[in-house]
Parts: structure tokens; sequence; C-alpha cells
């Protein structure tokens, strides 16, 4: 098994254990005294832990050694649990945002693709596709490709969902609903506002 493999094997186990104790990465990293980011690159398999490590965590979750570091089950028995926020604050990793209104469950192949939040939709701005009290699931990422829809913040106000269109001198965000106007930045407007990209809309679940 290569090292990128053994983490991928890594990052499966703890989120299955993490999903199974009803723990965040928040709770995790704060009870342990672990940094955010550190326990984020083990999660997410990019890095692995060292075994002093290893041996924290298996006493902090009550579990052996091969339950963290061994591929004895498949990872399609398990899911991945993860937030629904009613907003985004600015500047507060997603990790650590307490306005959760509820939780949704994603495919272990889709947790093991990157990180997730998902985001209640607020206004009609995205109707008819998306309605309000509608769910997005959102891989958190810092860029995105024209034509995708996307979660946005501008000047550090309350993240909004829109679809972005890049163009030579900036970006528009546009509505699906007519009646909203498209918001264009120029590249300057991005860099002093800021606007912020904080992830891409994967999925779409209508609540009825």
């Amino acid at each position: 098994m290569s090292e990128q493999e053994y983490a991928k094997v890594i990052s499966k186990n703890l989120k299955r254990i993490m999903y199974q104790k009803g723990k965040s990465q928040a709770e995790v990293a704060k009870d342990l005294g672990i940094h955010k980011g550190t326990l984020s690159t083990w999660m997410n398999g990019t890095r692995i832990p060292r075994m002093p490590k290893v041996d924290m965590l298996c006493k902090y979750f009550g579990v052996t050694r091969s339950e963290i570091l061994e591929d004895k089950k498949p990872a399609k028995a398990y899911t991945t649990r993860i937030p629904v926020l009613g907003r985004v604050a600015a500047g507060v990793p997603i990790e650590a945002i307490e306005d959760i209104l509820d939780w949704e469950e994603i495919s272990p192949e889709m947790a093991l693709d990157g990180e997730y939040f998902a985001l209640q939709i607020k206004g009609d701005s995205m109707s008819p596709r998306m309605l309000i009290g509608d769910v997005v699931i959102v891989r958190q990422q810092p860029d995105a490709e024209s034509g995708d829809v996307v979660i946005v913040q501008v000047d550090g106000e309350r993240a909004t969902c829109k679809k972005l269109m890049k163009h030579a001198g900036g970006i528009s965000l546009l509505s699906f609903n007519p009646a909203y106007d498209p918001i264009t930045f120029s590249n300057k407007d991005i860099e002093t506002l800021p606007v912020t990209i904080l992830g891409k809309v994967v999925e779409n679940r209508q609540k009825y």
C-alpha cells in the first residue's frame, strides 16, 4: 500500500469513527489541543498522523490502533455527516461555526473528495431551481470555473448563493430568478472588498 493509499485509509477510518461518536472536527481539535489545520490534513488524507498522535486519538475515541490504521471495513457501509449552516460568518472557519440548523449525510466517496458543508437557501434569488428552505451541499474551495454555482461572501457580509461568470475585467454573480440583476465586480473590487469564494455547490436537496 502506498503512502497516499495509507493516508486515505486513515482518513476514511477517522471520518467513520467521528461520525459514530458524534464528534465534529472542531470538537476533536479543541479537546485534544490539535491545530485544526493539522487535523484537517488527516481527515482529507493529505498527511498521516505520527504514532503518538494515533495513540492519542485511540485513547480519546476508545478504539484500537487497527481501527484507525487498517482498512478492515468497506467505505460504502458508512456515510459522513456534515452541518447545515444558516449563515457563514466572515473569517470564521466552517468547522468552528456554531449556527448549525441541522445535519445532512454525504457518501464516503464524496467525503474523500474534499471538505463539505451544507447551507440553507434563504431568499428567492435562485428560484425556481433553488427554493427557500432548500439545502445545498457545498465543497469547500477558494475558486471555481465560470458557470459553476458557488457560495460567495462579499465585504464580510452573509454568504450568498450565485452562478459565477468570469470575464477579463472581473466576475459577475448571476441569479436564476430574472427579477434580480447580475452583480458585477472588477478585479480591484475582488481584492479590496473583498469578494471571496467559499465553495462550489455540488448538490441541491429540496425540502417539502
